[in-house]
């Protein structure tokens, strides 16, 4: 079983900066991509950044320039580095993990307990 644990969320001030992690633990053969989804209450859960294997990165639109998806392969973790945080940025953010094997690139998918993220005077 996969374990992803996320870290770096907290209080942060409008216009403050923070950088989220996710570090995944156990059995890993080979992995499809990650990514970071956020839920702010009442909203539906959506997808903030992802990167493939391959280094390919997703964003949405109003987080472009704001957001920025990294990943250091040698430990299978991702980042997020998150800039000129807006209120509306409040949320859970979630790490996710989809991994690959016997040739299926959605063999399994992982997400981690989420750490809230919240921007705030």
């Amino acid at each position: 079983q996969v374990q992803l644990v996320e870290s770096g969320g907290g209080l942060v001030q409008p216009g403050g900066s923070l950088r989220l992690s996710c570090a995944p633990s156990g059995r890993i053969f080979s992995i499809s991509g990650m990514g970071w989804y956020r839920q702010a209450p009442g909203k539906e859960r959506e997808l903030v950044a992802s990167i493939t294997s391959g280094g390919s990165t997703n964003y949405q639109d109003s987080m472009k320039g704001r957001f920025t998806i990294s990943r250091d392969n040698a430990k299978n973790t991702v980042y997020l580095q998150m800039n000129s945080l807006k209120p509306e940025d409040t949320a859970v953010y979630y790490c996710n993990l989809a991994l690959m094997r016997f040739g299926n690139p959605n063999y399994a998918n992982y997400w981690g307990k989420g750490t809230l993220v919240t921007v705030s005077t």
